[in-house]
Formats: C-alpha cells, structure tokens, sequence
C-alpha cells in the first residue's frame, strides 16, 4: 500500500540464507582436528612416513581436508601419498593432536590416530599409491583437499617421505586437518552389503 503523505517506499522480504565452509561447520560441531608430525628424521637410504589411521571400531569415517609437508632440509625430496597401504615395518607412534574448536567443553577427542615414524627402511605395502609430489629443499608442499579423501573403519592416509639425493642426513614435518564424521546405522549396512 502506498503511503499518500509521504514518500513512496517498497519493502520486499527476502529469505535470508548463510552459507559457511564446511570445515567451519565441522569445527563449530567439535568435529575438526590438526595435528603434525614433526622433527621426522630420513636419509642415509632411509625414509620416514606419518598417516592418519582411522582403527577399524571407530564409528567414524575419516574426511582428509589439508596436508602440508614442510622443512625438508638438505635435499629435494619425494611425497608419496597412500590409500589404505601398510606402512614399512619399525616402530612408531602416535603423536598428540588437537581439536580445532577448543570452546567447547568437555574438549572433542578424535577417533582418528595420526602416527609417524622416522628412519625406516622399505616401502608401503598393500593399498594404492595415490599421488606423488615432489620439492626443493626448503620448500612447503600444501594442498586442500576439502574433505574429498574419505577413509572408513580400517582405513588410512599415508604421506611417505624420501630424499631424491644420496645424503646422510636430512628432517622434515608432515601436518593434517581433518575431520570425522559419526557413521549411521544404516550407512553402516549398507557398506558391508
């Protein structure tokens, strides 16, 4: 209706809507987690590796956002990326992570491990190599995945580290973001079907 004393105004309504990042979205539910491992020592015919192992009573399947593979020192390397492989044989551990949401209380623990391992020799059994990147000494190697790398119960990614030239020594860091998501009852039967 216009208004005859005063000026002519027109209101629409307009749906509002909100559209946020899905790893906003996975945090504000407590659901987002980072980790890294660092000081990975390889070289001397030696590698190191570190993965994400979503243990096969998780609940949970495993959504890989980011990884980086940093501080390579002394020598170009190769990152091999593996699916579902058994790492090379040695000890390892599994090394504290963090929720990326820490208003929450009581605090999100993950489902998921994140292990690392240094100086181990062979390669990944089993699986499927992926992916292979490679840099320069001193570089970062980083990429987004958006949570398109899902891993269920009993799955794993895998970020193998070499040297590509022969010294004896060299380090380096390999980080995660990832996120978990609780599996339903009926997505549960339906993989196994």
């Amino acid at each position: 209706m216009l208004n005859s004393a005063g000026p002519n105004i027109i209101r629409y309504s307009y749906d509002q809507s909100v559209n946020i990042p899905i790893e906003l979205y996975e945090s504000l539910n407590g659901n987002y987690f980072m980790g890294y491992g660092d000081n990975l020592s390889l070289g001397n015919g030696t590698s190191a590796w570190a993965r994400l192992y979503n243990p096969p009573n998780s609940g949970v399947n495993l959504y890989v956002n980011v990884w980086t593979v940093t501080d390579i020192s002394d020598s170009p390397f190769r990152a091999q990326f593996w699916f579902n492989a058994t790492p090379p044989k040695g000890s390892f551990e599994s090394v504290p992570v963090t929720p990326s949401n820490t208003a929450i209380r009581p605090v999100p623990h993950p489902r998921v491990q994140l292990q690392v391992a240094s100086n181990v020799s062979g390669e990944p059994t089993g699986g499927v190599k992926a992916f292979v990147r490679r840099g320069e000494s001193g570089t970062t190697v980083v990429d987004t995945e958006n949570g398109k790398l899902i891993f269920p119960p009993g799955g794993s990614f895998l970020v193998f580290l070499s040297v590509t030239e022969d010294v004896s020594a060299a380090a380096g860091r390999i980080a995660f973001g990832w996120w978990e998501e609780k599996i339903s009852c009926f997505a549960f039967y339906t993989q196994k079907n």
